[in-house]
C-alpha cells in the first residue's frame, strides 16, 4: 500500500501539476520541503470537515435577514414571525443559502489555491455574517438597510479591496505591523479557536453563558438552557459534551502516536456515532427542529434553485447607513483577513524576515475576488478560515490542500444534507487542538521588553474576549503606538538622557524597511522608464531553513563561548535578535561612517 502511495506521490511531483504547486522533488526553484500529494489531499479533507459547519450555520444566519422576502409588519407581529407565507419564504432562502454557501466556498477555495498556492479554506466569514444580518439588515429586514443594498455594499467592498491590493496597500499593512504583534495574532487566533471549540454553537459545549460573569462552566442538556442560553441545572451532565471530550482524547492520542489523519479520524468517528436518532447523543432529537434536520438529512442528495439569493443587488447608496456598513466591512475585513492569512502562513512556514508571506499579493487579490463572488450569491464577506490550521497541522503546505477543500464543497452542493449534519461536538475538538498548536508560538514573542510584551498580550487577550480577530489587532497596534510612541517622544525631548533599557527591544523594522514597499509592477515600470534591467525575483522570500543553523542559535553559542553578558532575545526568527546596541545607535553610526 505504502509503495503504491509513494509511486503516486512521485509521479505527481514530477508532473507539471506538481511543479506548479511546488511539491518536493518537483524541480521548482522554491519547492516546499516535505510536501506530498497524498498529504495535501488528507489536509484538505481535514480542513473541509473542520469548516463544513459553515454550510448550515451561514445559511441559518443569513436567512434570518429575510433575504428578498417581503415582511408586512403589524403591531402584534413586527418581524412577521407568525406570518406563515413569509416564514415559508424565509425557509426557502435558508435552503438556497445552504447550496449558495457551498458554491461560494468551492469557488473561493479554488481561487486561493490556484492563485496563491496556500493551504487555506475560504468561505463566508463568521462574525461578518452576523454583523451583516443582525446589525445592517436586521432580523427579518427590521434594520435600516435592505438585504439587496447590503449585498451590493459587500460587492463594492470586494472591488475596493482589489484596488488596494493592486497598489500594495494591504501588503504594506501586513509588513508594517510589529513582529511580536504578528506572532501574537497567531496565538490570539489559537485562543479564539479554542474558545469557539468550547462553546455549544460550534463546539463541545463545555462553557456557557452566565449573566454575571459572561461565561462559566456549562455542559448541561439542551432542555436545561434558558432562552438566553444560560444553564439552569445539570451542569456537566450533557452526553454530547462528553462525546466532544471523547473526540478530543481520541485526536490527542492519535497525534501522540503520529497517526496520519488523526484530526480527521476523530471528526468522522464522533459524527457517525451522533447520527442514530434513538440515542442520548443524537444530533437529531425528537423535537421540531430535530425532525426538520433529520428530514433534510434523509434526502441525502438535494439541489435547489437560487432565485432568492443570486444577483440580488440594489446599488442605492444614498443612505448614510449604507456607507457606514461599507466602511465597517472594509476595516473589519481588512484586519481580520490580514491577521488570519499572516497567522496561517506563519504557522505553515511561509513568512519571511521582512514580515511578509509568500504570494501575499496573489492571496490578497484572490481574497478580494472571493468577497465579490460571495456577494453575487447573496452572502456576506468571505474570508480565510482559521480552521485552515487543522489542515496545516496535518501537513498541508500547498494550494492542492485548498483545491481539495473546494472539491469537498463541490460534493456538498449535491450532498449538502450529509455535510450540513456534522454536529458541532465532532468538529469542536479539532478547533481546541489546533488552538493549542497555534498558541505554541507564544514562546517567540519578545517578553523581555514591556514595549513589545504588553501590546502582544493585549492582542492575544482581546481576540477571544471580544470574539473578533480585527479588534485584537486594533488593540495591539494602538497599545504599541501609544506605549512606544511616548517612550520615543520622551527620549527625543530629553536628548537621550531619559530612556529605558533598549537592549532587549525587538528590532523588527530593519528587515521590514530593507525592502521596497512599492508593488513589483510599479517598480518594473520605473525601471523601464529609466532604461534599467529588472529582476522579477528580487522579492523572493528568504525562509528559515531547518537544515541550516539559525543565526540566533549561532549568536547564543557565541555568547556562551566568550562569556558575554549582553542580553539577547533568542527565538526562532533572526528578526527577534536584539543585542544591547540599539537600532537607533546602529543607524546613527552608519550615517556617521557615510559622512
Amino acid at each position: 500500500m505504502s509503495s503504491w502511495i509513494d509511486k503516486l506521490n512521485d509521479r505527481v511531483a514530477h508532473s507539471y501539476f506538481g511543479k506548479y504547486f511546488q511539491l518536493e522533488h518537483s524541480g521548482h526553484r522554491k519547492e516546499r520541503k516535505g510536501t506530498k500529494f497524498t498529504t495535501e489531499l488528507r489536509a484538505g479533507i481535514t480542513i473541509f470537515f473542520a469548516m463544513a459547519y459553515i454550510i448550515s450555520v451561514n445559511a441559518s444566519i443569513i436567512s434570518d435577514s429575510g433575504g428578498d422576502c417581503v415582511c408586512t409588519p403589524t403591531a402584534n407581529d413586527p418581524t412577521c414571525d407568525n406570518d406563515t407565507d413569509y416564514m415559508a419564504c424565509v425557509y426557502e432562502v435558508k435552503l438556497e443559502m445552504i447550496m449558495a454557501t457551498s458554491i461560494i466556498s468551492m469557488i473561493s477555495s479554488i481561487i486561493i489555491g490556484v492563485a496563491s498556492n496556500l493551504p487555506l479554506g475560504i468561505a463566508p466569514g463568521m462574525g461578518l455574517n452576523a454583523y451583516f444580518t443582525y446589525t445592517i439588515v436586521g432580523y427579518h429586514g427590521s434594520g435600516k438597510v435592505s438585504y439587496q443594498t447590503a449585498v451590493a455594499a459587500v460587492f463594492i467592498e470586494g472591488i475596493i479591496f482589489f484596488i488596494l491590493t493592486v497598489f500594495g496597500v494591504r501588503q504594506w499593512l501586513a509588513r508594517v505591523i510589529p513582529m511580536s504583534i504578528k506572532v501574537a495574532m497567531g496565538c490570539g487566533i489559537g485562543l479564539y479557536l479554542c474558545f469557539i471549540g468550547l462553546q455549544s454553537s460550534a463546539g463541545i459545549g463545555l462553557v456557557s453563558l452566565d449573566t454575571s460573569t459572561l461565561v462559566t462552566l456549562g455542559g448541561c442538556p439542551s432542555d436545561a438552557l434558558s432562552e438566553l442560553g444560560v444553564c439552569q441545572w445539570g451542569r456537566m451532565t450533557s452526553p454530547t459534551m462528553y462525546m466532544g471530550l471523547l473526540g478530543l482524547i481520541i485526536m490527542s492520542l492519535l497525534l501522540i502516536y503520529r497517526v496520519r489523519g488523526a484530526i480527521l479520524i476523530g471528526i468522522i468517528t464522533i459524527a457517525i456515532t451522533s447520527w442514530p436518532r434513538n440515542s442520548p447523543i443524537t444530533y437529531f432529537p425528537h423535537t421540531v427542529s430535530g425532525d426538520n434536520m433529520f428530514d433534510y438529512f434523509k434526502h441525502v442528495v438535494s439541489v435547489h434553485s437560487l432565485k432568492h439569493v443570486l444577483g440580488q443587488f440594489n446599488f442605492d447608496l444614498n443612505s448614510k447607513d449604507t456607507w457606514i456598513a461599507l466602511i465597517t466591512f472594509l476595516y473589519v475585513d481588512i484586519l481580520d483577513t490580514t491577521g488570519t492569512m499572516y497567522s496561517m502562513a506563519r504557522y505553515g512556514g511561509f513568512t519571511d524576515k521582512a514580515g511578509d508571506f509568500e504570494h501575499s499579493t496573489r492571496a490578497f487579490l484572490a481574497d478580494a475576488c472571493c468577497i465579490t463572488v460571495g456577494s453575487c450569491f447573496g452572502s456576506s464577506s468571505c474570508t480565510a478560515f482559521v480552521e485552515s490550521g487543522a489542515g496545516i497541522a496535518e501537513g498541508g503546505r500547498t494550494g492542492i490542500t485548498a483545491i481539495t477543500v473546494a472539491f469537498g464543497f463541490f460534493i456538498s452542493i449535491f450532498f449538502s444534507p450529509i455535510f450540513a449534519s456534522f454536529p458541532p461536538w465532532s468538529t469542536g475538538p479539532a478547533l481546541i487542538l489546533v488552538g493549542s498548536m497555534m498558541t505554541s508560538s507564544v514562546r517567540n514573542i519578545n517578553w523581555d521588553y514591556p514595549g513589545d510584551a504588553i501590546p502582544s498580550f493585549i492582542t492575544m487577550a482581546v481576540m477571544p474576549f471580544t470574539y473578533s480577530i480585527a479588534y485584537g489587532v486594533i488593540g495591539g497596534i494602538f497599545a504599541y503606538i501609544i506605549i512606544n510612541g511616548f517612550v520615543y517622544i520622551v527620549d527625543k525631548l530629553s536628548r537621550g538622557r531619559i530612556h529605558p533599557d533598549y537592549s532587549q527591544r525587538e528590532d523588527w523594522w530593519t528587515a521590514v524597511f530593507s525592502r521596497s514597499f512599492l508593488p513589483l509592477w510599479i517598480r518594473f515600470l520605473i525601471a523601464k522608464a529609466r532604461g534599467r534591467e529588472f529582476d522579477w525575483h528580487q522579492d523572493d522570500y528568504d525562509f528559515d531553513d531547518d537544515d541550516e543553523p539559525s543565526s540566533s542559535s549561532g549568536q547564543e553559542q557565541q555568547n556562551k563561548e566568550i562569556g558575554s553578558e549582553t542580553p539577547t532575545v533568542v527565538v526562532n526568527s533572526s528578526i527577534h535578535e536584539t543585542p544591547s546596541t540599539t537600532a537607533l545607535e546602529r543607524v546613527e553610526s552608519m550615517s556617521y561612517e557615510k559622512r
